[in-house]
């Protein structure tokens, strides 16, 4: 069974609260799940300690299992000391018409006199 851990969405409509949770990777996001190890709570300020809480220890525990990490608790466990590699996704840059015409055509070069 391959586990992963990511998010599991809770909290009502607009008041969103998320759960950081180890599951099996193949199951719906907001199915039973295998243990809870913290929280994320998005309508926090970002100076908030309770905004990101996590278990530590289970964490490290799942993490030398090798359980695969979601983008984003990646991104969480990252800043929490927990792993040091950054994740394997880069957004891409500029406007999605930049994206389809391909690099800019360099500037031509001034003629010397």
């Amino acid at each position: 069974m391959s586990t992963t851990i990511r998010m599991s969405r809770a909290g009502t409509k607009k008041r969103p609260y998320y759960r950081i949770v180890v599951t099996n990777s193949r199951s719906p996001r907001d199915s039973k799940f295998i243990e809870r190890i913290g929280t994320y709570n998005p309508l926090l300020t970002s100076e908030d300690p309770k905004r990101v809480e996590i278990n530590t220890e289970r964490a490290k525990h799942w993490l030398a299992s090798g359980v695969q990490l979601s983008n984003r608790v990646h991104v969480f466990f990252n800043k929490a000391g927990l792993v040091k590699t950054l994740p394997k996704f880069k957004p891409a840059k500029g406007s999605k018409k930049e994206q389809k015409a391909g690099p800019a055509a360099p500037a031509e070069a001034p003629a010397a006199a």
